[in-house]
């Protein structure tokens, strides 16, 4: 009887493995675009804005614009800060001015974040241009299209 039991569920999972393999998902799938691919908008974008950008070695480019005072934080800090986050078009799709509401944990907020935020100090000011590629990818994320190079100006207000 338990042999039984183990081929049934063993041809059920060959069965259900075998129907996602095949399954046709194209909502599901999609290809990142990778920083180089990017780097001409991006440089365009930083000379019709003024920005005069550092090139990380991930492909983010950042203009620090206050280091700030202080310690950094790290991946584990929570993150209190004012910020406006901008499409290369110029259009808002996100703002916090009440660092308040904000709080996070930096390890969970785009990579784009993860790497220019380490930079700066307790009330430090940065502007990035963040690639799609660490941003939110081949995805689109609310009024954020798929595939979309973001702008940000963050002020470190506070971490812990």
């Amino acid at each position: 009887m338990v042999k039984k039991i183990i081929v049934l569920l063993g041809v059920c999972l060959v069965a259900v493995s075998s129907w996602h393999c095949n399954k046709s998902d194209d909502n599901n799938s999609c290809t990142v675009v990778p920083p180089a691919n990017e780097e001409q908008a991006i440089l365009a974008y930083n000379t019709a804005n003024n920005i005069n950008g550092v090139k990380d070695e991930t492909g983010l480019y950042y203009e620090i614009v206050d280091p700030g005072t202080g310690g950094s934080p790290n991946l584990n800090s929570q993150i209190f800060i004012k910020y406006t986050g901008k499409l290369t078009n110029g259009t808002v799709f996100d703002s916090q001015n009440d660092p308040n509401r904000t709080g996070w944990r930096l390890a969970t907020l785009i990579p784009g974040w993860q790497i220019a935020i380490p930079k700066l100090k307790k009330t430090g000011k940065i502007k990035m241009v963040v690639p799609s590629a660490l941003a939110y990818g081949c995805r689109d994320n609310g009024n954020i299209p798929a595939n979309s190079i973001l702008y940000f100006e963050v002020e470190l207000v506070d971490f812990y």
